[in-house]
């Protein structure tokens, strides 16, 4: 049977709480496989695993118990090996690479922030900030509206000067939170997020960390922050030295 893997951390971990149930229905037991130094945090694959609710809290329930514990490198949902001989094998080709990461991530969290603009704000900055779009604007006004090709002129000003925004915004983000964390992983690029940033924060600095989010947003009220954490460092855990970029960690060569 395949080998579902929920994380990988030292061989001295404490041990997991008995009974822990992972993924599957019924929840499949838990267990941990041995190789050197290290250790990893397994179950048995369910058939025909899917991102159901159910399962995705009960991998997060393991990663929570188990890191409750001490430092974790964190597997994505749906991280499966072929056995556990493959599990094993992984960790000791990749030992260094993975000691390194445990040390490196011991003590951290990853705390995860969206930002977006409220669009009512960023409309009222943008015709307060440009004066251009403002003689346009009343002098579309004193014309009774403009015509259309006035008005498309209008949109087109409105709609590059709010874009110039968001990159502005992206960057300040960025600036005013990296200098609270240990590193910085900057998020796949959407059309619903101007910025989506992840920031590695020490345990015992979350609170600074968190602070900061606080007067980002006092400091710039046009900006909607949204924080998910604290949450295993899931962005910071390196593809070992002979995997490529996305990956599983070197378990297997599904897509994360």
């Amino acid at each position: 049977m395949s080998t579902y893997v929920y994380g990988i951390t030292a061989a001295s971990h404490p041990a997991l709480p008995e009974g822990l149930g992972g993924v599957g229905n019924p929840a499949l037991p838990v267990r941990v496989l041995t190789e050197g130094d290290l250790a990893a945090i397994v179950s048995d694959a369910p058939e025909g695993l899917r991102p159901k609710r159910r399962d995705l809290l009960a991998h997060q329930n393991v990663l929570s118990e188990a890191g409750a514990g001490g430092c974790l490198l964190p597997m994505r949902f749906g991280s499966v090996a072929p056995d556990d001989g493959t599990v094993t094998g992984v960790l000791a080709e990749h030992s260094e690479h993975y000691k390194e990461r445990l040390r490196t991530l011991d003590g951290k969290v990853e705390y995860n922030v969206k930002a977006t603009h409220d669009e009512e704000a960023v409309l009222h900055r943008v015709m307060s900030d440009n004066p251009e779009i403002r003689a346009v604007t009343e002098a579309n006004r004193q014309a009774g509206g403009g015509g259309y090709d006035e008005r498309l002129r209008l949109g087109e000003m409105v709609v590059a000067a709010v874009k110039a925004r968001e990159a502005e915004d992206a960057g300040e983000v960025q600036r005013a939170l990296e200098p609270l964390a240990d590193a910085i992983s900057v998020g796949p690029e959407s059309s619903g997020w101007l910025a989506n940033l992840s920031f590695l924060v020490e345990r015992d600095a979350a609170a600074s960390f968190l602070e900061a989010v606080d007067q980002l947003r006092k400091d710039h009220p046009h900006l909607d922050l949204r924080v998910n954490g604290p949450l295993p460092p899931y962005s910071f855990v390196d593809p070992g030295p002979a995997e490529p970029a996305g990956t599983t960690v070197g378990i297997d060569h599904a897509e994360e």
